[in-house]
């Protein structure tokens, strides 16, 4: 028994150093990833409050992370090297509903596309949705992922306050994103998703800065 476990782990460290890192980076990443919205989500929960949240930029980001989740699920890349996906669309979900809840946009439109992207979701899953459809997005999601987050900026900006948005959660975003940037370069190469992250990483650091400075100003006032 030993000396099959052994043999796996040799077998595994056989594939070189900068893979193994790449590995625990990726294992990082997808921990992160498990509670790195849950701030943010607690923030506007106990605020009862989405002021200085981008509505707008929260729907962009859901439109990013699922078709980056379903290009990454259909071209049958390790799921370590995008685990964090599934994991960060479930926390999107529940940080859309209160976003939209203390900012009255849980009407009758709002339920109708959330059905129209649930049918198109299940689509994915099965594999019955168009790949090529995908690789036709995929390039978009840098310029969409990218705009919903300077959205989130110039909310910031606009409104000077910063008292319902999580510090912690945008940190978390530009840690992660970081890391993807090795995980991507040495294990898929796929410099469409390389350029993704390294664009998010400096626009959540961006975020980050903003929500420091302005929730200081806030309990200065």
């Amino acid at each position: 028994m030993s000396g099959a476990l052994g043999d796996v782990v040799s077998e595994y460290l056989e594939r070189g150093p900068v893979l193994v890192v790449a590995d625990l980076l990726s294992l990082i990443t997808v921990s992160s990833c498990l509670v790195i919205k849950v701030p943010q989500i607690n923030t506007i929960r106990t605020n009862e409050s989405s002021k200085g949240i981008s509505v707008l930029g929260l729907c962009l980001e859901l439109f990013s992370y699922t078709v980056m989740l379903s290009y990454n699920y259909t071209s049958g890349y390790d799921f370590l090297s995008y685990m964090e996906y599934p994991v960060l669309l479930l926390q999107e979900y529940a940080l859309i509903f209160y976003a939209f809840k203390y900012q009255d946009l849980l009407g009758r439109r709002t339920q109708v596309v959330a059905i129209l992207y649930s049918i198109v979701a299940t689509l994915i899953y099965l594999k019955l949705f168009p790949i090529i459809i995908l690789k036709f997005l995929v390039p978009f999601c840098t310029p969409i992922g990218a705009t919903s987050k300077v959205l989130q900026l110039l909310a910031i900006l606009r409104t000077k306050d910063a008292s319902s948005v999580s510090r912690t959660t945008w940190a978390l975003s530009a840690f992660t994103n970081m890391t993807r940037i090795y995980t991507v370069f040495f294990q898929s190469h796929d410099w469409m998703l390389l350029s993704n992250f390294l664009i998010s990483t400096f626009l959540s650091a961006s975020v980050f800065t903003a929500a420091c400075v302005y929730k200081k100003k806030a309990k200065a006032e």
